[in-house]
């Protein structure tokens, strides 16, 4: 039972998908822990992290991953759900001016309204450009996000009843 929540927490506290700043180009990077590492280091008593995968890779697969120490330092705050969270935190709506308020990642999730007035899933956005695409777009809630692609993609079965005739 113990040795379940231990290696609960382990888990728990190393998976998902993470953005950290390549040490090398100082650039984002999407990265993963290999949390079965994680898991085994556990049973054996120890701490000992190594990467799963990486946006840089296969061409910088053999680098010394000292982009590792960011995780350990704050591996709640490079988590991409965790950036995303705090990004969306008192934000309203760009197209209906609602706040975006508590975020359900399981269903509704909120979007985002680029330049070109399209919205995008986070689903379409890689690890990696996250901080980027925060930088450039907007936040929308799921409902105006909808909207937006039933009229973007739809237009036929969309009745605008504010147009006048």
């Amino acid at each position: 039972m113990l040795l379940g929540l231990v290696f609960g927490r382990a888990y728990l506290k190393y998976r998902g998908e993470r953005v950290i700043t390549c040490p090398e180009n100082r650039r984002p990077a999407a990265v993963a822990v290999d949390t079965g590492h994680v898991l085994l280091m556990t049973l054996k008593g120890k701490t000992d992290l190594r990467l799963k995968s990486c946006s840089r890779w296969p061409e910088k697969q053999d680098c010394g991953q000292d982009c590792l120490r960011q995780i350990e330092a704050a591996p709640e705050d490079c988590l991409v759900r965790h950036i995303l969270t705090e990004w969306y935190e008192g934000k309203n709506c760009a197209l209906c001016g609602k706040p975006i308020g508590e975020i359900h990642w399981a269903d509704h999730e909120p979007a985002l309204l680029s330049a070109e007035h399209r919205t995008v899933e986070w689903h379409e956005v890689a690890a990696a450009d996250v901080p980027d695409v925060l930088a450039t777009h907007q936040p929308v809630c799921w409902n105006c996000h909808v909207v937006n692609r039933m009229v973007g993609g739809h237009p036929e079965l969309v009745l605008d009843r504010s147009r006048r005739i």
